[in-house]
């Protein structure tokens, strides 16, 4: 395994709080029976209590256990002990067994995986099943219907009096949509209803919006002539899930991936978490999407730059494709330069086949070469430029670019960018 550098550990952190205690724990004083094999690290970190915590990291995940009783994750004591492994000083010292509480978690984990991917494989009855699809398709062309009268109601009355309808106006249609099974349509509706009283080019998005829902109304009624990978898109825009074990069973590709970005939102109420990857064989990049929901912890993000040996399912979708792991993914190196890309025409191109292909897509990943970074956009060596998307962070770009022309990961969403990788120095580094 290699060693993992300082910039990767503190991208694992939850918060900021989270690593700056951290980084007051990351000493010998507090830490006893420290080691490292290839995949696992352990300690015991000495608390406020009488026994010591038990600290263990598998680095394929990476995944983290500790005793102790916080509910972040990775908690504190988890990124201390990192902190310590990357910074080589002889803290924590190779060995080839791991402590008893660390194997024993390892070993905990891979049975965990054996039990649960032999309980996916536990039979459906067909006919419950196809029961199910039924009542769902019956209760979502109801809610399609209604929507479809809703927004010709809109049309009628005209986009300039929608702006100045409460914001109840739009949550009741976004509640009916919910009661139908369209969470996603759901959601937008709710997104919109801020936009239109937030954005300078409120008239040009709204139009814009109406216009993609106007059409998904019309290839619901048409869903049975569409292909499987054009239903895709339409779920994904409708926000109509597929069961796990269909993705799996499908149309599973192994290869090398890169991880090329991570990105993480949160709106109070579900945490989401988008992972790009580039596949060294397949040439394509897909995006593995974690959901966390109620105060549970997000899955650990996936170390940029680094290089995963894993067998990914990937969705039904005419587009950047998600996927999902099949199995837990093994870290095999990592990557000092991102794929190929091209200039910010190029990434507007992409963005516009996109769009013949999915007329749903919102947001595309792009590599960019030689690419100069302000505070507020990027430009290519042709003198093109775009804007980032608002509020995004720009000073460790601005830092490790130093001026200098540097090669970026970025989603391409709505005609703005957002940066999530650069390389400088031989190195990807996460932004």
């Amino acid at each position: 395994m290699t060693r993992w550098s300082h910039e990767q550990v503190t991208k694992l952190a939850p918060d900021a709080s989270s690593l700056a205690a951290a980084r007051k724990l990351a000493g010998p004083a507090q830490w006893s029976d420290t080691g490292a094999t290839d995949l696992l690290i352990w300690g015991k970190c000495q608390g406020s209590g009488k026994v010591p915590y038990q600290v263990s990291v598998d680095l394929t995940g990476p995944a983290f256990k500790c005793t102790c009783p916080s509910r972040k994750f990775p908690c504190k004591h988890g990124l201390a002990l990192m902190l310590m492994w990357v910074d080589g000083q002889g803290t924590i010292r190779d060995s080839s067994d791991p402590a008893a509480f660390a194997g024993e978690w390892a070993a905990s984990r891979a049975t965990r995986g054996a039990t649960a991917a032999a309980a996916e494989k536990k039979p459906v009855d067909p006919a419950a099943k196809a029961k199910r699809l039924e009542d769902r398709l019956e209760l979502m062309s109801g809610g399609m219907d209604d929507f479809a009268r809703w927004l010709g109601d809109l049309a009628r009355g005209g986009t300039a009096a929608a702006r100045h309808q409460p914001y109840a106006w739009w949550d009741a249609t976004a509640a009916r949509l919910v009661d139908a099974q369209l969470p996603g349509l759901a959601e937008q509706v709710r997104q919109l209803g801020s936009e239109v009283n937030g954005r300078a080019d409120w008239a040009d998005h709204l139009l814009a919006t109406l216009g993609r829902w106007w059409t998904a109304t019309h290839a619901w009624t048409a869903r049975d002539s569409l292909t499987d990978d054009e239903m895709g898109d339409l779920r994904a825009f409708l926000g109509w899930p597929y069961a796990t074990d269909d993705i799996k069973a499908a149309d599973a590709v192994s290869d090398r991936w890169l991880v090329l970005g991570a990105h993480r939102t949160d709106d109070g109420k579900l945490q989401q978490q988008r992972t790009w990857l580039w596949g060294e064989t397949t040439h394509q990049i897909v995006q593995v999407l974690d959901f966390a929901a109620g105060g549970q912890p997000l899955a650990v993000a996936k170390v940029v730059g680094s290089v995963l040996e894993a067998t990914l399912a990937r969705y039904p979708g005419t587009t950047t494709r998600r996927a999902l792991f099949v199995d837990e993914p093994l870290a095999v190196g990592s990557s000092p330069a991102l794929p190929a890309g091209g200039g910010l025409d190029d990434a507007t191109a992409l963005l516009a086949a996109s769009l013949g292909t999915n007329p749903w897509t919102w947001r595309v990943p792009v590599v960019l070469e030689g690419v100069r970074a302000s505070s507020t956009r990027l430009v290519d060596p042709s003198g093109a430029a775009l804007d980032l998307i608002p509020a995004t962070e720009t000073w460790l770009l601005l830092a490790l670019s130093g001026g200098a022309p540097v090669d970026v990961f970025a989603e391409l969403e709505g005609g703005r960018l957002r940066p999530l990788a650069c390389v400088a120095a031989g190195e990807v580094h996460a932004l």
